[in-house]
């Protein structure tokens, strides 16, 4: 939520409320997943390692992480936001900076933070994870490229794009939504 301070005015009986909103208030926002999204889907979590891929060769995480990179390029002031489950088990701060710093530089928060119930919030579906941070955040726009395509709310899903299970983004009919998507979210014909 976004903080309230009460500044008391000159006269004692009114009250000047300022508000300060989450980053990302009226800019276009895109969702961003790690597993399947940015590379296959089986991974794996080993507590000397961290995250580790159970996939054949040519796979390796963060695989499509320079074709977000490019897609993302033409659309500077394009904000993103994690909506990965590697921040509940990883912390914000170490989530992002999995991402080279083109992207990192652009992401501006997760869906969750530190003064949420981890539980409750594991418990909602991620369509609703999203919902609940673009309620907060109030973007002008907002996509979200997610591989988990159950239970987002209707009026939600003309905002989502399903990625692939292995190929992630980089599957033909995936960059084309994402393009086309992007194409209308930043007006451009």
């Amino acid at each position: 939520m976004p903080d309230l301070k009460i500044e008391p005015s000159e006269e004692r009986r009114s009250a000047r409320f300022t508000v300060t909103a989450l980053a990302g208030l009226d800019e276009v926002v895109l969702y961003l997943d790690f597993d399947e999204v940015l590379h296959h889907e089986n991974v794996t979590w080993h507590p000397k390692k961290g995250a580790v891929l159970q996939a054949p060769l040519p796979h390796r995480l963060f695989q499509h992480v320079d074709l977000l990179q490019e897609e993302i390029a033409p659309y500077p002031q394009l904000k993103i936001v994690l909506s990965t489950s590697w921040v509940l088990r990883h912390g914000y701060s170490r989530t992002a900076k999995r991402l080279p710093m083109s992207i990192r530089d652009r992401v501006i928060g997760a869906t969750f933070h530190g003064r949420m119930d981890k539980q409750v919030f594991r418990g909602a579906p991620r369509g609703m994870q999203v919902w609940a941070d673009v309620l907060r955040r109030r973007p002008r726009d907002w996509l979200a490229l997610d591989d988990d395509y159950l239970h987002w709310p209707a009026w939600c899903r003309d905002k989502y794009i399903r990625t692939h299970e292995q190929l992630g983004i980089s599957a033909p009919n995936v960059l084309e939504e994402l393009r086309a998507k992007l194409k209308l979210a930043f007006g451009v014909r």
